[in-house]
């Protein structure tokens, strides 16, 4: 995979600077932007080649607004403030429809024995998530089998977004 990586975790940004990205606009593939307090992507619609987000510890959150990125295959959202699965999932299933990797860990929306959450939310939580992002290989640090895949189809139902359907004022995709 050619392309340029940047990092910009660390800097106690509460934006992402423009001029930071202006000379990797056409040739970024791997942007870290990890401890920050970042709670605005709408910048990173200009990142055309962008594959690797990383954005652990900052302020996301539910409400986030990702700019849509077709080639974007892994985002880690670790610790941040992700409330609400369902808005968070259907977000990130319209605006990268071929993500292969994610990471929510330590986030409300993923429960799991380490933040207080039970078997069956942690259970749950994976199911939802791998029925509305079909091509997803591994979530969290743990790879989708066959079975859990079908298991949360099953459950769930496969779940496609169609891009060119809005969503209406209470987060319903209008028919």
């Amino acid at each position: 995979m050619e392309g340029e990586r940047l990092s910009l975790a660390y800097k106690h940004l509460k934006k992402i600077p423009e001029k930071s990205l202006k000379n990797f606009e056409d040739k970024l593939i791997h942007l870290d932007l990890s401890h920050n307090k970042i709670s605005d992507l709408r910048i990173l619609v200009r990142l055309k080649q962008l594959r690797i987000l990383i954005l652990d510890h900052n302020h996301i959150n539910s409400q986030i607004q990702f700019p849509s990125h077709e080639m974007l295959n892994t985002l880690w959202v670790n610790h941040n403030e992700i409330e609400n699965l369902s808005i968070f999932i259907e977000k990130i299933a319209k605006a990268f429809p071929n993500l292969k990797y994610l990471s929510m860990m330590n986030n409300q929306a993923a429960p799991s024995y380490f933040n207080g959450g039970t078997l069956y939310q942690y259970t749950d939580y994976r199911q939802y998530t791998i029925s509305h992002l079909p091509k997803l290989l591994a979530l969290d640090d743990i790879t989708i089998t066959d079975e859990e895949r079908f298991k949360a189809e099953q459950i769930y139902g496969k779940i496609r977004f169609d891009s060119s359907k809005k969503m209406d004022t209470r987060g319903y995709i209008d028919a």
